[in-house]
């Protein structure tokens, strides 16, 4: 009988592949510090509370102070979120990763008045404030975006109790979290190489792009029957988290969940409702893809294990780890020497955590703040996915780097709906790169293949699953149960209706809402789908090396929260307050289409 092939323990990764988190805090015991330190902190802040109406000076102080409690928490939290994500078992960062949730909402409930006494301040108090106070114009655009929504705001009393009650309102999203990465056990199967391999996460995503048809069926069925099993828990998790959404935004007189979360970046609703729409009109080219897939893998039956296999067969471009650093400079090269030099650092100053070990979270992020790297996450197994999904991390990280360095920490971070313009822009000069320097006809149909499944994951998926997160907000809204079995029931029929007759209703994938820990972030997936389309027209100005160009891409990187997110990607050359950056997408996707048809026919 074969060996079980086991990830590796945390201890035993070889320290360069690690990131180094001593840069935030040189130990655990200094943590421990600055938390109790900051229990002090939080309780300080409140001497301003029914103040800011006693002058310029005094406000001044009470924001100052309000930033400056958040800053010193944001640091501890991405310690001890770090540290646990690396190792979810361990049960000493299980408990720091708690207690910095914890100081996150004493914190919020210590400083919960302030928003609120900011927008009673009358426009021409505020005015005067300004007027007479010139180290407060720093400040001006984010008191300008905090009154935006001043009829939003309620009493500081009813804030300060629903800060209080956040740890509650997030606790199904944190069970979620534990039992999805910690707590689920999942069974062995067999790799393509006849070994026995404990699934994973990490390892799912390897076995489903094996070109051994009878590993990714074993892959995918035992998968979900994990979560077959256990997916009245998980409706219960995501059920609450839907209701938790839809009250906070009832209580703040929103009239719904996905108005109450795209205010807080200043984005129409009609964005979102243009996205769903535009994408549905063009499923049709999807059905195209998949029709496409069906006739080149020469399938009686497609079914949805067979989506991520290669569709030229066997990899023919595969990457180590060190061959994928090289590929990135080089992919990267029109985003020139100052973005170069940041790449220097993400991989000399170990920014980079890069394999996966027994108890790692699954996936990939870039984490940090403003006084801290910004890290990433990875779990690699070499493929050209893994190299798509290193330069796309190193997308939000250099973001994050431009931002911290250009802006103060009041701007200092960006929006949710820029930040996958970024990381995407970076997929797109990759693939640009690719096929530029691929002559063979298989290698190109591989990397044409991978970028339209990108394309279909990072745009059609994720706009299907922004209209099943959109359906299960108004449903839950009307008063609709969120079981198990519906939740189910309305996974499968718009999943259907995405990936068309070519491919088969498999009955397992009914589940997969069960394991997507995006459905608790509140209307955060839509906006992989717009800012892929977002960076498909500045990677290509860009590679065409237009006027100004790269000047412009390299101040939204700079931008941080200085302006609305619409403004800056305006300022950039992309509106995408309208329909035209997503017809232009579907275009390029179409033309994809078009020329893997050629080199497909250039094989035989």
């Amino acid at each position: 009988m074969n060996d079980v092939k086991k990830l590796p323990l945390r201890e035993d990764v070889s320290n360069e592949l690690t990131w180094d988190l001593t840069t935030i805090y040189a130990s655990d015991e200094k943590w421990e510090e600055d938390f109790e330190r900051l229990k002090q902190d939080a309780a300080d802040v409140t001497r301003f509370k029914g103040r800011l109406n006693e002058g310029a000076r005094i406000f001044q102080e009470a924001l100052e102070a309000v930033l400056g409690l958040s800053r010193k928490i944001s640091s501890l939290y991405v310690y001890a979120h770090l540290k646990n994500d690396q190792d979810t078992g361990n049960s000493t960062y299980q408990a720091m990763n708690d207690k910095a949730r914890y100081m996150i909402a004493q914190a919020q409930e210590a400083t919960s008045w302030f928003e609120p006494e900011v927008i009673e301040l009358s426009e021409s108090v505020l005015k005067s404030y300004f007027n007479h106070n010139k180290e407060l114009e720093i400040y001006r655009h984010y008191i300008e975006q905090m009154t935006a929504n001043k009829e939003h705001v309620l009493s500081s009393e009813m804030e300060a109790l629903l800060a209080g009650a956040s740890e509650i309102f997030n606790s199904s999203t944190q069970t979620f979290s534990v039992l999805n990465n910690a707590d689920l056990k999942f069974p062995e199967v067999k790799n393509d190489k006849g070994e026995t391999v404990q699934l994973s996460h990490g390892m799912f995503g390897e076995l489903m792009e094996s070109t051994d048809r009878s590993v990714r069926e074993q892959a995918f069925k035992k998968m979900y029957a994990v979560y077959k099993d256990f997916k009245n828990t998980f409706a219960s998790t995501l059920a609450s988290t839907v209701k938790n959404h839809n009250y906070l935004a009832k209580v703040h007189n929103y009239s719904s969940a996905r108005e109450s979360a795209l205010s807080n970046n200043h984005i129409p609703e009609t964005v979102h409702d243009t996205l769903i729409q535009v994408v549905n009109d063009h499923l049709p080219l999807l059905h195209r893809y998949m029709a496409l897939r069906k006739q080149v893998l020469e399938l009686d039956e497609l079914h949805m294990y067979d989506l991520y296999t290669p569709i030229t067969g066997e990899a023919s471009l595969k990457y180590s780890y060190n061959e994928a650093k090289s590929k990135t400079y080089e992919g990267l090269q029109p985003l020139g020497d100052e973005y170069k030099a940041v790449l220097d650092q993400a991989f000399n100053d170990r920014w980079i955590d890069v394999v996966e070990n027994q108890g790692k979270r699954s996936g990939a992020y870039s984490s940090g703040t403003y006084d801290t790297n910004p890290f990433i996450l990875l779990n690699w197994h070499d493929s050209l996915n893994h190299l798509y999904t290193l330069v796309h991390e190193l997308g939000h990280s250099a973001h994050s780097y431009f931002t911290r360095d250009t802006q103060p920490y009041v701007y200092g971070n960006y929006s949710i709906f820029l930040a996958e313009i970024a990381s995407t822009t970076n997929e797109n000069l990759l693939t640009d790169y690719l096929l530029k320097t691929t002559e063979n006809p298989k290698a190109r149909a591989y990397v044409l293949s991978h970028y339209l499944d990108g394309f279909k994951g990072t745009v059609f998926r994720q706009t299907q699953f922004a209209e099943f997160e959109h359906l299960m907000h108004v449903e839950a809204d009307k008063g609709t149960p969120l079981t198990a079995d519906y939740l189910s029931k309305q996974y499968q029929q718009i999943n259907s209706k995405y990936y068309g007759d070519s491919v088969e209703k498999d009955e397992e994938i009914q589940y997969e809402w069960a394991r997507i820990p995006h459905f608790y972030y509140n209307y955060y997936v839509y906006q992989y789908s717009t800012g892929f389309c977002a960076a498909t027209a500045l990677a290509d100005a860009m590679i065409k090396e237009e006027d100004g160009a790269l000047d412009a891409y390299l101040t939204y990187l700079k931008a941080g929260s200085s302006d609305f997110p619409i403004q800056v990607m305006q300022k950039a050359g992309v509106d995408m307050t309208s329909r035209d950056y997503l017809l232009r997408a579907m275009a390029v996707f179409e033309e994809r289409v078009d020329e893997l048809e050629k080199a497909l026919k250039a094989i035989k």
